[in-house]
């Protein structure tokens, strides 16, 4: 009988963990590839889970597409390993149970990482070696993102009449990534051609029973659930699940009886899981109504109003600068402290602090900000880069912001720690700085990186770096145009020192409405200048300022005369075309940017007199 058939008018058993067991028995490397070396390990896996009682088993190809075997070196085998994963799955059925060809999604936080249609094409030509192998349906997994899932469902639809199941994981009970309700990814799955359309992953089968438990039986699909074994834990270097086989007899009776058709497991789940669901199945019938439990939302998310005007709107309406001070690399906040203070008195729209400029580890720019807002009275304007902190550390820093009425930010990527004082250390990167930009704004509507409600709206004005200082700046300008749809408010450039520059992307960027403060740091020595026109990325002098720095020889006095000029220079350029400035304070030289603060106010009251 098909499987279309069977599932409904009963419940079907689905294996558990591939990875798990092949990490237990001494794999550690890729899992896919094992289907090659060593793949008598791969059939014992499949057997234990027929032995058990699945009615269906997923062959092990989760990460068998192009775009994840990069990571290996083996893009090129894509076909043998997809084949050789369908036959080692049929052995082991022996037309006993189902074999379905298994799909993994690709999307997780990192969706710049590759295209959706770069995606596409690798799940095209997995599923084409599935279905030539002859696969009874296919599964599709541990989706993250509801537009991959629904490209990879109207993909396969298109490709095969097979069944196809879709399997998501979700952020909280019953919400996706972003706040999306499961249900409404249900219907959305189920229309571009999914039959069955469940959960796995993420969590166990408490917090996924609760998800089911809140979604009404449906008419045009059937679920399916494939939990974890439990929370996971870290102990000696290994991943460890625990659970028994009572409580999950327990759980798959309640799942069962919230409507799910087809039950697996996930992470961590083992045969002897598998064997207990098994066995609930067998003494449980399969539900055709239910009672569903309302979804308790926290009420709708309050809006604490921020207490100064963000910053793009200031700088829409008149001339504003910024200045940055370089958080000190040493314990000692005086000379930091003394500038901000000095550059409120020149009437600075704030200050602004890089997070570890150059990958090297200074005075945490969140607490240097609380420190200027609360002892001067300052507004600070944040960096964020991606380099230092994971997704987790990323959102506790944003909602400490919040807390402390920082609402002002620059997303960035951040430099490598190679360049850094610990060239060794980590770079997460977990996100880019498009993404980066998504989550904060995310955040503004009260919800978490992972779809969860906070109870209440950040406020965050979120700043993007823009480098004009390439040789393509059309290309430069497209990247700004994808920041702006991530959802950035203003720009902030890198250092710009030519004219010339500043009238071209005057020119390009007369269409962008988001307003820019164009990065202006004054030169201190001719050693500085050729420093940051040679070794620095993104930043090029014109052979004329060069010059003009050489000349000053090591006289300091002259050196630092000449960087003011030019600054001025490049000040008064800037502002016949843009109302923002941001000065960066070299070497927390900041009587160089206060003097230049105060150049900018007298130059806007002579622009609002005229």
């Amino acid at each position: 009988m098909s499987f279309l058939k069977r599932i409904k008018s009963e419940v079907l058993i689905g294996d558990g963990a591939m990875g798990t067991l092949l990490y237990e028995s001494g794999v550690d490397q890729c899992f896919e590839e094992v289907n090659i070396l060593h793949p008598e390990k791969v059939l014992s896996v499949h057997k234990k889970y027929v032995e058990a009682g699945a009615d269906v088993i997923q062959t092990n190809t989760y990460a068998a597409n192009k775009l994840k075997l990069e990571k290996y070196g083996l893009e090129g085998q894509v076909r043998e390993l997809n084949r050789e994963a369908v036959q080692l799955a049929k052995e082991a059925a022996n037309q006993s149970a189902y074999v379905f060809g298994t799909i993994g999604g690709v999307r997780r936080f990192q969706l710049e990482e590759w295209s959706l249609q770069e995606i596409e094409v690798a799940f095209s030509a997995q599923i084409n070696e599935l279905l030539t192998e002859g696969v009874d349906g296919l599964l599709l997994e541990t989706f993250y993102d509801l537009e991959e899932a629904k490209m990879a469902v109207s993909l396969a639809r298109k490709l095969t009449n097979l069944p196809i199941v879709v399997n998501l994981s979700l952020g909280d009970v019953s919400v996706m990534n972003g706040g999306i309700p499961i249900s409404s990814a249900f219907d959305q799955l189920t229309a571009v051609g999914a039959d069955v359309v469940g959960l796995n992953c993420r969590t166990g089968p408490f917090h996924m029973l609760r998800s089911f438990e809140t979604i009404p039986l449906r008419q045009d699909a059937f679920f399916s659930a494939y939990p974890n074994a439990s929370l996971p834990d870290f102990r000696d270097g290994r991943v460890y699940y625990e659970s028994n086989t009572e409580y999950f007899k327990a759980m798959g009776e309640k799942f069962i009886k919230q409507g799910v058709r087809l039950l697996g497991g996930c992470c961590g789940t083992t045969p002897d899981l598998i064997k207990a669901f098994s066995e609930v199945r067998d003494i449980t019938e399969p539900v055709t109504q239910k009672t569903v439990r309302p979804l308790i939302r926290v009420r709708e998310a309050i809006h604490v109003p921020r207490e100064q005007r963000p910053l793009p709107e200031i700088v829409k309406e008149r001339k504003s600068v910024i200045v940055e001070l370089d958080p000190p690399k040493k314990l000692s906040t005086k000379k930091f402290m003394n500038g901000a203070k000095e550059l409120k008195e020149a009437g600075v729209d704030a200050v602004t602090m890089a997070d570890n400029s150059l990958a090297s580890p200074r005075v945490d720019n969140l607490a240097l900000g609380a420190m200027i807002k609360e002892q001067i009275g300052v507004r600070p304007l944040v960096h964020i880069t991606c380099r230092d902190r994971n997704l987790i550390g990323l959102q506790s820093h944003l909602m400490g912001l919040h807390a402390l009425g920082i609402d002002d930010v620059l997303a960035i990527t951040g430099d490598p720690t190679k360049i850094g004082d610990f060239p060794g250390a980590t770079s997460v990167y977990d996100v880019s700085s498009f993404q980066l930009i998504s989550f904060i704004k995310q955040l503004n509507e009260g919800i978490s990186f992972s779809g969860k409600e906070l109870g209440q709206k950040a406020n965050f004005s979120v700043g993007a770096a823009l480098n004009p200082n390439v040789r393509h700046l059309d290309k430069a300008v497209k990247r700004m145009e994808k920041k702006v749809s991530s959802g950035a408010d203003y720009f902030m450039t890198q250092p710009i020192y030519s004219v010339d520059q500043i009238e071209a992307l005057a020119h390009e960027t007369k269409h962008i409405k988001e307003p820019i403060y164009i990065g202006i740091m004054p030169l201190t020595g001719t050693r500085n200048a050729e420093f940051l026109h040679n070794e620095v990325p993104g930043i090029k002098l014109t052979d004329d300022i060069r010059a003009a720095m050489a000349a000053c020889g090591e006289d300091r006095e002259a050196s630092t005369n000449e960087g003011i000029i030019i600054a001025k220079s490049l000040i008064d350029a800037a502002l016949t075309h843009f109302n923002g400035i941001y000065l960066i304070t070299p070497f927390l030289r900041y009587e160089i940017t206060v003097e230049l603060t105060q150049y900018i106010n007298s130059q806007k009251l002579i622009l609002q007199g005229s």
